[in-house]
């Protein structure tokens, strides 16, 4: 008998079932072995004269012929992963007066299985997937919020050339990162919801891995490459600005390549499209070979084909497997939090250096550090320290909702204090808006390059030089 048959609503809660006591391959190998011992005993079993209703097995539990105007009871299946909790319940069928099954309104076989279900457990699974449900429209509105907002940073970056610097260069990259991580994630949630779906034609869709589509597991490769290189740039953003801070005379094109391979791939110059062009204040790289996070993903890939092909490869059980795309990701993080402490300690000592009174020292430094955090994911280390998976309870569900809410609208946080709310880009826009309301065309040359003196200070604090008692972000503003 095909597996695959029609089967009763009830399989698709064995899975999560499973969770807590076994994983949902030993339960799917569990009912499997059931079904053949069924089958084998309903052929060897000799037949019963007259009219009955007919010996089958209904993808839940194995049932002999039976006499008409009867009630037939059947042990409560060992598969189920909570048997134990149920071994005295019984399954109930009821053969009709002409010799067939009763059925119900659907026009399946009727059948009562309420002592074979562990109610306590039903409940608390219930309540705990309206949980995740919830946190996952909270992460599904972070993402769409900042794939908006990231869209019109890039947009703006990209559309005023007065914007066009090393800088900002790395800070679209990054902009571009969030959006592909986002909509990765937007796009492979929407493929599972799709695929894990239980249907009338696919009984054990969430039992059953065979049964995952390759474009399911497409979308969660093509997501841990967007997690990676957004890790990537992350940690550029981070070793730049260290640079930046640190070194007197730092020429950051240098690095540019550095950076594309360690956020995409290995870079090589490209030469404009039209000669006559003034050349494009950024740096022509295309980048054509993969870079940093390819040298993971692809080995993660490789080794959950091999060890681990089960389902949409949504679930982690093999902590190995896990490792090879969680170790790199969790380096970025130790390497960022690192630049994080020591840049927080050279804006110090530049904010003490000015001589300010000592509340406009902390506001300043207060403003600087908490704009750093969101740049560089630094709040990634507070749940990399508790780890996955750790702690039980409203612990647990507290962590996983803060770090479904923090990881979802980092990328908003950015666009907003990088580019929305920089002073710059805002006179950009509106020198760009009074030359649209007054008909005048944007002027064609590139933008005038300002004193190099000037340069390494105006990369950090968005302004030329200004004596100590000016205000300003010294990192919010980070334009050219």
């Amino acid at each position: 008998m095909d597996h695959r048959a029609v089967a009763p609503p009830l399989l698709s809660r064995v899975l999560r079932g499973a969770e807590e006591e076994r994983s949902a391959q030993a339960t799917l190998a569990a009912w499997r072995e059931y079904r053949h011992a069924c089958e084998l005993r309903l052929r060897l079993d000799p037949p019963v004269p007259g009219p009955v209703c007919n010996r089958s097995f209904d993808m839940y539990a194995c049932w002999g012929d039976a006499a008409p105007n009867s009630t037939v009871t059947v042990p409560c299946p060992w598969y189920l992963p909570w048997h134990h909790r149920v071994q005295g319940g019984v399954v109930a069928r009821r053969c009709g007066p002409d010799g067939r099954w009763v059925t119900d309104e659907t026009g399946r076989p009727w059948r009562d299985h309420s002592q074979c279900e562990d109610l306590a457990q039903e409940q608390l699974l219930q309540r705990h997937a309206w949980l995740l449900e919830q946190f996952r429209l909270l992460y599904t509105v972070g993402y769409s919020l900042s794939l908006i907002a990231l869209l019109l940073a890039l947009l703006l970056l990209l559309l005023f050339r007065r914007l066009h610097c090393t800088r900002n260069f790395i800070h679209a990259n990054l902009f571009l990162s969030f959006v592909l991580r986002a909509g990765a994630i937007l796009t492979r949630d929407a493929l599972l919801q799709r695929h894990l779906r239980p249907g009338p034609g696919h009984p054990l869709q969430l039992l059953g891995q065979q049964q995952a589509v390759a474009g399911c597991r497409l979308a969660q490769a093509l997501t841990q490459y967007c997690v990676g290189a957004n890790y990537g740039w992350l940690l550029a953003e981070g070793l730049f600005l260290h640079k930046l801070l640190v070194l007197a005379a730092f020429s950051g094109e240098r690095c540019l390549p550095a950076f594309l391979l360690l956020g995409w791939g290995e870079p090589v110059p490209v030469s404009p499209l039209c000669p006559h062009v003034p050349p494009h204040p950024l740096p022509n790289l295309v980048p054509i070979s993969p870079g940093a996070p390819v040298l993971f993903v692809v080995p993660w890939v490789v080794v959950r084909y091999l060890y681990e092909n089960e389902g949409c490869w949504e679930r982690n059980e093999k902590a190995a497997v896990w490792w090879i795309i969680r170790c790199p990701i969790l380096m970025a993080v130790a390497v960022n939090f690192v630049v994080f402490v020591r840049i927080v300690r050279i804006l110090v000592a530049k904010v003490r250096a000015h001589q300010v009174s000592r509340g406009d020292t902390r506001v300043r430094l207060a403003r600087s550090t908490l704009t750093l955090i969101p740049l560089l994911g630094v709040h990634e280390v507070a749940f990399a320290l508790v780890g996955e998976g750790q702690g039980g309870g409203t612990l647990r569900l507290v962590q996983l909702c803060l770090q479904l809410l923090l990881s979802s609208s980092q990328g908003l946080i950015v666009s907003v204090l990088y580019c929305f709310v920089n002073k710059e880009v805002q006179a950009e826009v509106r020198r760009g808006w009074q030359r649209c309301r007054l008909g005048a065309p944007c002027p064609p040359g590139p933008r005038r390059a300002p004193p190099r003196g000037t340069r390494r200070y105006m990369a950090v604090g968005g302004q030329h030089p200004a004596p100590p008692h000016a205000g300003g972000h010294p990192i919010a503003e980070s334009c050219c």
